[in-house]
């Protein structure tokens, strides 16, 4: 398995912010940094395509976390969408799946 890779595009519901590889503590800052630059550019609601995604630890986790109660604060959401069963099940142990919505899978 890779290293976690991060791509931003424009979706017509706001941002998708896709992630590829593994999602550990080497990657949580640049994830970090990716969703600060999209609530400091005003998002409301984001998508985290997760398709690919073939682990996510705890830091991950807890930045998507974080990012979802400022959107929360603003009346949007975060939706993860498809996580594989490894990395839906690491939303739920963390009861993350009760602060972002989950889709797919």
């Amino acid at each position: 398995m890779s290293l976690l890779e991060i791509s931003v595009a424009a979706g017509s519901p706001g941002p998708v912010i896709t992630l590829s590889g593994e999602a550990d503590f080497n990657g949580s800052a640049e994830l970090s940094a990716v969703l600060a630059a999209q609530l400091s550019a005003g998002a409301v609601g984001l998508l985290v395509d997760v398709a690919d995604l073939h682990f996510a630890d705890s830091t991950v986790v807890r930045a998507l976390v974080l990012t979802a109660r400022t959107l929360r604060e603003r009346g949007g959401t975060l939706v993860v969408l498809r996580p594989r069963p490894a990395v839906a099940r690491v939303l739920q142990l963390m009861g993350a799946d009760q602060l972002l919505v989950v889709q797919g899978g």
